[in-house]
C-alpha cells in the first residue's frame, strides 16, 4: 500500500506540473490571440471587439460599433420599415432590405403560426449576421393580444386573449395591467418581437375619433397609471435581455382631433384645443410613460393648431419634440415618427401636414431638425445619405440618433444572440396566461342597464340569438330560428360609422369614422326586433355609439370590449358577476356629440350614461 501511493504521488506531482504548464500557456495563448476564443465575430475581422462583448461596458460597446459605421449603414438604422413579409413568398424583398438599404427595424406578420415565426425570425437574423458589421433586427408589432387581432390573424390563434385597451379602461386596475404586460412579453419574445408600438397614451375626449378603442378612456388620471402598469409589464423596472421595448404613443396626445376625423388623412389633419386643455393631454405622459422610463416614444400625425409657432404636423414640428419632449421634459430615449410622414405608399399618402409642398428629402430633413430619431414605415435611407453627403445635416446629428438606436439594441441583448429555439414555444401552452386573459375579459364588462333585474338569465330558456354566435349559447339556452319561438332575444350591435368609398387608399376604408348614431332604417329594424320580446342588447364598442331609443326600449344593456362570445354569455346566465364601469361616457343624441370640445373631458351634455357608470347583479336580489 505504502509503494502504491508512494508511486502515485511521483506520478501525479509529474501529472500535475504538466498540467498546470498547459493550463498556463493556455491562458496567455488566449490573452495574446483573443480570436481563439468563442464569440460571435460579427464583423468577420478574426478578433473580439468591444461591441462584440457581452462583457465590455454598454458606452464602450455602442462607441466602439459607431466608430465602425458608414453613412449608409447609419442611415439604415434610422427607419422602421414594412417588410412586406408573405409568409408564402420568399425573403427577396427583405434580403434587399436588410443588405442594401442596411434596414435592422422590421415589423413581424400577423397571420402566420407561432412555429413560422420563430423560424422567420432565425432566417432573418442569419441575413443580418451576414452583413459587414452584422447588426442584429428588432422585430416590432402593433397590439396582438385583442380578440379583433386573433380574427384577422385566423387559424393562427395562439395568443392570450385580453380586451381593448379601452377595456383595460372599464376595469382600472394597474396590478392587472402590469401582468398583461408580464404575459405578453413572455409570448413576444418568444417570437422575436422586441418592440411593442404600444400602449395609447392618447385621451378619447374627441367621442367620433376612430381610435377610441386603443385607447384607456377619457381620463386623464386613469390613462396615467394604466400606462405606466402597462409600460412596466413589458419593460420591467429596468430593461434588459427578456424586456420588450415599448413605443408609447401619440406624443402629446393624438385624442382631440377636429370633428373626430383621424389625422392618418387629410381630412383630419387639424388637432385642436378649443377647451384650452393641451396640457391635460400630456398628463398620461408626463405622470405615466415618462416614469415608467418608456424605451420609446411615437408622435402623432396631427398639426397642433394655434399650440406652436409653426403650423406643422408633431413629426417635423421642432417645438414639440426638442422644445416639449427633449428640453422641457427631459426625455432622453428613443423618438420616432408615425408610419409614412414622407413618402406614399398603398395604404394611404404621406401625412406630410403642413409640409405637402416640400421634397421627399426636404421633409426627412425637417424630421431630423425637428429632433427626431427614426422614421416609422418608411425605407427611403438613400434620402439620409444625400442629406449627409452635402452638407445638409451633420454627421454628428445622425450619430446623436444612433446612440439611442443602439443603446436599446444592445440592451436587449440582441449583439449577443438574436436566435430562438422551439423550446421557447411552450409559453403559449400555458393555460394560466390564457385563464387571465379571460379573467380580465370578464372584468371588462359593463353592465350599463337592468330593467327588473332580467339578468343574470335562467338557464333552458329559448333564445333568439342574432350577432352573437349561437354555439357560444351550448349548455345555457335553447337557440331558436325566429323571434317569435324566443323567451329573449340576445342582440348584439357594434357603433355605427360612416362608409367611405370614394378613396385609393384601403386604411382609410376600414377607418370606421363619422357617424355615431344607426341610419334611420337599420335603425327601425333594429327596433321592430327588439320589441317583438324582451331583448338584452350587447354593444361592442369602439366608440361611444348614439343609442337612446334602442336603450329605452331594451331591457338590459351591457358593453363590452372585443370579448369573446362564450365570456358574454357567462356573464349573461350569471356564471360571475359584472363589475366594470364605463371610461368614456356614452352621448344621449348627436347634436350633445356635435358640442363637445374635442380636448376636453366628461363634457358631453345630459349622457345617456356617464362617465364610471356601471351595475353590478350584487345590487339585485336574484343573482346568487
Amino acid at each position: 500500500m505504502k509503494k502504491i501511493n508512494s508511486s502515485w504521488r511521483k506520478n501525479g506531482k509529474l501529472a500535475l506540473s504538466l498540467f498546470l504548464a498547459i493550463f498556463l500557456l493556455g491562458c496567455n495563448s488566449k490573452k495574446e490571440n483573443p480570436a481563439t476564443e468563442s464569440f460571435r465575430d460579427l464583423n468577420k475581422n478574426g478578433k473580439l471587439d468591444s461591441y462584440e462583448d457581452p462583457k465590455a461596458a454598454l458606452e464602450d460597446r455602442i462607441e466602439d460599433l459607431l466608430s465602425q459605421m458608414n453613412t449608409e449603414e447609419k442611415a439604415g438604422l434610422l427607419f422602421n420599415a414594412i417588410s412586406g413579409i408573405d409568409m408564402g413568398e420568399d425573403m427577396g424583398r427583405v434580403d434587399s432590405l436588410i443588405t442594401k438599404v442596411m434596414i435592422n427595424h422590421l415589423d413581424m406578420p400577423g397571420a402566420a403560426t407561432a412555429k413560422e415565426l420563430l423560424e422567420l425570425n432565425n432566417t432573418v437574423q442569419k441575413i443580418a449576421e451576414g452583413t459587414r458589421l452584422g447588426i442584429p433586427v428588432t422585430f416590432y408589432s402593433d397590439p396582438r393580444h385583442s380578440l379583433r387581432f386573433s380574427e384577422a390573424a385566423g387559424k393562427d390563434r395562439y395568443h392570450s386573449r385580453w380586451p381593448s385597451e379601452l377595456g383595460f379602461g372599464a376595469i382600472g386596475d394597474p396590478d392587472l395591467i402590469r401582468t398583461f404586460g408580464d404575459i405578453s412579453r413572455q409570448e413576444y419574445t418568444a417570437l422575436g418581437i422586441r418592440l411593442a408600438l404600444h400602449p395609447m397614451a392618447d385621451l378619447a375626449t374627441e367621442p367620433r375619433w376612430f381610435r377610441t378603442y386603443t385607447t384607456f378612456g377619457e381620463d386623464a388620471e386613469l390613462s396615467a397609471k394604466l400606462t405606466k402598469a402597462y409600460i412596466l409589464g413589458f419593460q420591467g423596472d429596468t430593461l434588459n435581455n427578456s424586456s420588450v421595448l415599448t413605443m408609447t404613443k401619440h406624443f402629446p396626445g393624438g385624442g382631440p382631433q377636429k370633428d373626430g376625423m383621424d389625422a392618418h388623412f387629410e381630412t383630419g389633419k387639424e388637432q385642436v384645443y378649443p377647451g384650452g386643455m393641451f396640457d391635460y393631454h400630456l398628463k398620461p405622459f408626463v405622470d405615466g410613460a415618462l416614469p415608467a422610463k418608456t424605451a420609446q416614444i411615437m408622435l402623432y400625425y396631427g398639426v397642433p393648431v394655434g399650440i406652436t409657432e409653426e403650423q406643422v404636423a408633431f413629426g417635423f414640428n421642432r417645438e414639440i419634440v426638442t422644445d416639449l419632449l427633449r428640453d422641457s421634459l427631459g426625455y432622453q430615449g428613443v423618438v420616432c415618427t408615425d408610419w409614412a410622414l414622407v413618402s406614399d405608399n398603398p395604404a394611404k399618402k404621406a401625412s406630410a401636414w403642413g409640409v405637402e409642398d416640400l421634397s421627399q428629402k426636404e421633409r426627412v430633413k425637417k424630421i431630423l431638425d425637428a429632433g427626431v430619431d427614426m422614421f416609422g414605415g418608411e425605407s427611403c435611407a438613400d434620402l439620409v445619405v444625400e442629406l449627409v453627403k452635402e452638407g445638409s445635416i451633420s454627421e454628428a446629428r445622425i450619430d446623436a440618433s444612433i446612440r439611442r438606436i443602439l443603446h436599446d439594441k444592445f440592451v436587449l441583448g440582441l449583439f449577443d444572440d438574436p436566435y430562438l429555439k422551439e423550446e421557447n414555444l411552450k409559453v403559449f401552452e400555458n393555460e394560466s396566461f390564457k385563464e387571465k386573459g379571460k379573467e380580465a375579459q370578464r372584468k371588462s364588462l359593463v353592465l350599463l342597464k337592468n330593467e327588473k333585474n332580467i339578468l343574470p338569465l335562467s338557464k333552458n330558456i329559448k333564445v333568439f340569438s342574432e350577432g352573437l354566435d349561437p354555439e357560444a349559447l351550448t349548455g345555457y339556452a335553447t337557440v331558436v330560428k325566429t323571434p317569435q319561438e324566443a323567451d329573449i332575444i340576445l342582440l348584439k350591435l357594434t357603433t355605427p360609422y360612416t362608409p367611405v368609398t370614394d378613396t385609393n387608399y384601403f386604411l382609410e376604408r376600414i377607418f370606421h369614422q363619422g357617424r355615431l348614431d344607426f341610419p334611420d332604417a337599420e335603425k327601425r329594424k333594429l327596433l321592430d326586433l327588439i320589441h317583438t320580446k324582451p331583448t338584452v342588447s350587447i354593444l361592442t364598442m369602439n366608440r361611444p355609439a348614439v343609442i337612446p331609443e334602442i336603450n329605452t326600449a331594451s331591457k338590459s344593456l351591457i358593453v363590452d370590449f372585443d370579448c369573446e362570445d362564450e365570456i358574454l354569455v357567462e356573464m349573461i346566465f350569471g356564471e360571475f358577476n359584472p363589475t366594470g364601469n364605463l371610461p368614456i361616457e356614452l352621448p344621449s343624441s348627436v347634436e350633445a356629440v356635435e358640442n363637445q370640445k374635442e380636448d376636453v373631458p366628461h363634457d358631453s351634455e345630459n349622457p345617456l350614461y356617464p362617465f364610471g357608470h356601471g351595475l353590478s347583479y350584487e345590487e339585485y336580489s336574484n343573482f346568487e
